[in-house]
């Protein structure tokens, strides 16, 4: 059986030479290889066959069939690396908490433990006839929800 090892050994060398990180590596029983990259400044469907080819090339199939897929973390795809929610720091994100509450704002800070969202709503300040807008900083540890995905708006 083919393993992430296996898989891993293959391509980091490359991918970290070429600034690209896994979001996500698994390899299924019936050795169906599903890789997803990501990096700073976006990934080329040309460098996705190249690491597709990459781990091809390297491993026997007359040995071990296999089924392979190389592909980019989408924007319809949660949020699942520190590496992600940095890379996104500025972007409108959707957050759902272990509690099922949801909330929308700006990614504002990310690190190795968890991240910040602002969030604005206008409310009305006693004493004053307009609404305020009123921005509240949420700090989250990444155990503490379920999913973060970018809002993709069209503005």
């Amino acid at each position: 059986m083919i393993t992430v090892k296996q898989i891993e050994d293959l391509i980091l060398d490359k991918l970290e030479e070429d600034g690209v990180f896994v979001v996500d590596l698994a390899v299924s029983p019936s050795n169906k290889i599903s890789v997803t990259l990501d990096s700073e400044k976006g990934i080329p469907i040309s460098y996705c066959v190249d690491i597709s080819r990459l781990i091809e090339h390297n491993l026997d199939r007359d040995k071990e069939d296999f089924a392979l897929e190389v592909s980019t973390a989408g924007l319809d795809q949660p949020l699942k690396m520190p590496r992600q929610y940095k890379k996104n720091i500025g972007r409108e994100v959707e957050v759902l908490t272990n509690e099922d509450e949801k909330l929308k704002g700006k990614l504002t800070a990310a690190d190795d433990e968890g991240f910040t969202v602002e969030t604005q709503e206008k409310v009305k300040i006693e004493g004053k006839k307009k609404k305020e807008l009123k921005i509240t900083s949420h700090q989250f540890n990444f155990e503490d929800v379920k999913f973060v995905k970018i809002v993709v708006s069209f503005k």
